[in-house]
């Protein structure tokens, strides 16, 4: 929910992008899935053929052995082996030889009987002969015989395995510890071979029979490492006594589908391990054709980011950053370099617009200009006639007094300087260092009107910067006229400034008793709203709308009540 708020307040390009990420990723994950599904379900099914496979052979194995375990009494109980076996050298040589014939000859019946079988022997101590199927004179190997005997095997299963050689055999008496013969057949381990390789080498693979008790195992590949992990799997598999099924061996970093299937008969598990890609060969090409289209998906998504980037993305961002200039009143036109798509058509209007705004800017600021000058000339007009009667009034009074000749003096020169001031500079910005000595002098003129009465501390620090034109002496003026000028008491005046926060400020204060704390707010809302009244200004309001037409809405005079009593104005002006 956060990603999508946080969308609604990206870029378009960043929406685009998510929008087509939105679209591709699901088909991708989607293609993903379905082949990664697929893979599991053939692999499933190639597993359970394989295993049918595996069940097959080792039933045809367990038919075998069983048909053999259970035709080999018959054998057993021939007399004519009975009769050679006891009576030995006592029977004449023509008959016996004839006798050995006729078992040789059963012997090669039941050779015959099964391609499983190798040879089909009979061990007779008593003449020291082993009677094959094929041949008489052989000796009796002792060792051999000893070892097929019943108590070399197991109760469980019909097989001896010794010296990489697998028997079935049956001795007489079978209860008897040295028995007058055994009869015994050899399987042949080559054929059991070939019939493991049938599952699975021709694919790439290995099967083997394990009898993990015995320790014996028959295996139809050469791959030593692959049949101790397949070996390890038959002892995993055992340990959690499962018959059958299928798992997977890593190895060689590659993938072997392993099935495994146990037989009672022969107590072992048949094992048949499978490189994945020799069955699952047809879903590789599809695994990776799906990877190449992932990578034609990164390209499409590159391609498309690219022409993207380069035909919406950047005039868009040149757009933004030209109305982003326009905003910081730099109004700079769009280099056109689309004529007939859309962009140039918005190109072409944000042009039109600069040119317009130019142009009313251009004729707003030419008439702030005159409007400044205006309330300037009737700001002029305003103070010189008041003003100079009563500095006349004053002149004629000092210079009837013989003791006042020299502040008469002094106060021809202020009245010099001070229209000097009024009547000679028509420039609409000054110095501030200017019009603070025009202030001063103001103020030493009224000294010299008011004598004690009134006490005045001008501490006004000037700064390097330029201001309109009278707009600190005309709020004194004010102080004079409605505060301090009819006071009984001694009057306080106190004139001071402040830097702040890039803000140059002057304070004028006074310790008048006539104003009242709602005439305060009333002005200061004057104040405040003053470029909406239409109604005729004067002397305070007059500075403080020429301020705000030089400086900005956030400058000009606010009032308070001073410290000292009365009003306090505050100037606020720009250090740029």
């Amino acid at each position: 929910m956060k990603s999508i708020f946080f969308l609604q307040d990206s870029s378009i390009f960043r929406k685009i992008m998510a929008a087509f990420l939105a679209a591709l990723l699901p088909l991708m994950a989607f293609t993903w899935m379905m082949n990664e599904q697929g893979a599991d379900h053939i692999r499933s099914e190639i597993s359970d053929s394989i295993l049918n496979t595996t069940r097959f052979y080792l039933d045809s194995l367990d038919q075998e052995a069983d048909r053999i375990s259970r035709y080999l009494p018959n054998y057993v109980m021939d007399r004519d082996l009975m009769e050679v076996a006891a009576t030995g050298e006592q029977m004449n040589s023509y008959e016996r030889s004839y006798k050995i014939l006729d078992i040789q000859h059963r012997l090669d019946l039941m050779k015959n009987s099964s391609p499983f079988i190798r040879e089909a022997k009979a061990y007779i101590p008593l003449i020291e002969r082993t009677v094959l199927s094929n041949s008489f004179e052989t000796r009796l190997n002792t060792e051999e015989y000893e070892a097929m005997q019943s108590d070399k095997k197991l109760y469980t299963e019909p097989f001896i395995y010794w010296k990489d050689r697998l028997f079935i055999t049956m001795q007489y008496p079978a209860s008897k510890k040295d028995p007058l013969y055994v009869v015994g057949v050899e399987l042949s381990t080559g054929k059991m071979k070939e019939t493991l390789a049938q599952i699975g080498n021709n694919r790439g693979g290995q099967s083997v029979l394990f009898n993990l008790e015995r320790g014996w195992e028959i295996d139809s590949g050469s791959d030593l490492e692959l049949h101790e992990l397949m070996k390890q799997l038959a002892f995993e598999k055992q340990a959690g006594k499962v018959d059958e099924g299928y798992d997977t061996i890593h190895y060689k970093n590659k993938r072997y589908l392993t099935v495994f299937k146990y037989s009672s008969l022969w107590n072992s598990y048949m094992v048949t391990s499978i490189p994945e890609e020799m069955i699952l060969g047809s879903l590789e090409v599809y695994k990776a054709l799906f990877w190449w289209a992932c990578a034609l998906a990164v390209f499409i998504f590159l391609f498309f980011t690219y022409f993207l980037i380069r035909l919406i993305y950047r005039p868009l961002i040149k757009l933004v950053r030209s109305f982003r200039r326009m905003q910081q009143n730099e109004l700079e036109p769009i280099l056109i370099d689309r004529r007939k798509d859309e962009f140039g058509y918005l190109y072409q209007a944000f042009n039109d617009t600069v040119k317009s705004l130019k142009t009313l800017i251009e004729e707003n600021y030419e008439q702030q200009i005159r409007n400044q000058r205006s309330e300037l000339k009737r700001l002029q007009s305003q103070i010189n006639p008041h003003f100079l009667y009563n500095c006349f009034f004053v002149l004629c009074r000092l210079i009837k007094s013989d003791n006042q000749r020299e502040k008469a003096y002094q106060f021809c020169l202020y009245i010099g300087q001070y229209f000097q001031f009024i009547t000679r500079h028509h420039d609409d910005d000054i110095p501030l260092e200017m019009e603070l000595e025009h202030s001063r002098t103001y103020v030493e003129m009224q000294s010299i009107c008011y004598g004690d009465r009134i006490e005045v501390l001008f501490e006004v620090e000037t700064q390097s910067i330029e201001v309109p034109r009278l707009i600190l002496q005309p709020i004194i003026e004010n102080a004079y006229k409605y505060a301090l000028g009819n006071m009984i008491g001694t009057g306080e005046l106190w004139v001071h400034s402040k830097l702040r926060n890039d803000a140059y400020y002057i304070y004028i204060e006074d310790n008048g008793e006539f104003i009242t704390d709602d005439e305060i707010e009333a002005l200061d809302k004057r104040l405040h709203y003053s470029t909406n009244l239409m109604e005729e200004t004067t002397g305070m309001l007059n500075v403080h709308r020429r301020i705000r037409l030089r400086y900005g809405e956030e400058y000009g005079i606010t009032v308070s009540r001073s410290e000292l009593g009365g009003l306090q104005a505050i100037i606020k002006l720009s250090l740029s």
